[in-house]
């Protein structure tokens, strides 16, 4: 079974904490570190970000990372020979992260087949159209059993919605606002209501709220309507200000209990 299904069908009962962070940052060569010790202290998915060099959806902090990462010398082969040397460690899903033009670069049958080699269970492209995902990218991903995630935002449709909930596996990925990525302190009225209007609508697909949650009234608001969290720029932040994952991970429990 896909570790992403896997992951959702035993932990049906409780709320789940996934965490971004963008490969070859701060560090090249510290992406197994980063993976390796975030599975160590509890956290239940994690999401590879691939430095790409015009991120239109990332905000001023995971900007920043792809920037230094790409100075690093990070490239996505690098990636997954790094993901590939610690794959017989991971127990929990790796999720790649990564915008339709380095996919595209790298090839879509070989970015699916780098990613079955190196351990990974799926794959978030913020830009790909979802007509290219059905004809060009499904078939593909299928044929290796990889999940494609796909967003949705407030101001998706509930048809779009449910078609996009038909035609996945694994997850669906709400992102809590339509801006780009960053912290913020509390959802507004708006944004609550947007959880509870997909949450009332019963979708088959589990889903994980992301974007803007940083302490602990985001992240519980986000585990009220969801199956859990996802946190990537208030983490992206903590590691490069502490310089080791442990002491950034550890930051992270902190700041979401206030």
């Amino acid at each position: 079974m896909n570790k992403i299904n896997k992951l959702f069908s035993e932990c049906a009962d409780r709320k789940l904490l996934s965490l971004y962070f963008c490969a070859g940052c701060p560090t090249l060569e510290g992406t197994a570190d980063v993976i390796l010790t975030l599975q160590d202290n509890g956290i239940d998915m994690i999401e590879v970000g691939i430095p790409f060099s015009d991120p239109l959806a990332d905000g001023p902090v995971i900007q920043s990372a792809g920037t230094v990462a790409l100075k690093n010398g990070a490239t996505l082969q690098k990636i997954f020979d790094q993901l590939e040397s610690i794959k017989d460690k991971v127990r929990i899903p790796l999720v790649m992260m990564g915008y339709l033009n380095v996919v595209m670069h790298y090839g879509i049958e070989r970015f699916c087949q780098s990613c079955v080699k190196s351990g990974v269970s799926g794959a978030i492209i913020p830009d790909l159209p979802f007509d290219d995902y059905m004809n060009d990218v499904k078939p593909i991903a299928d044929k290796y059993d990889l999940r494609i995630i796909m967003m949705i935002t407030p101001e998706t449709s509930e048809e779009r919605i449910r078609f996009i909930d038909e035609h996945t596996d694994g997850f669906i990925y709400m992102v809590s606002s339509a801006s780009i990525t960053g912290t913020q302190n509390s959802f507004g009225d708006a944004k609550l209501e947007y959880f509870k209007r997909i949450d009332a609508m019963k979708l088959k697909n589990p889903r994980m709220i992301g974007f803007g949650i940083s302490n602990k009234q985001t992240l519980e608001n986000a585990q009220e309507y969801a199956a859990g969290a996802i946190i990537g720029s208030k983490f992206v932040s903590l590691l490069n200000e502490k310089g080791n994952p442990k002491d950034a991970v550890d930051a992270l429990y902190q700041a979401i209990k206030q």
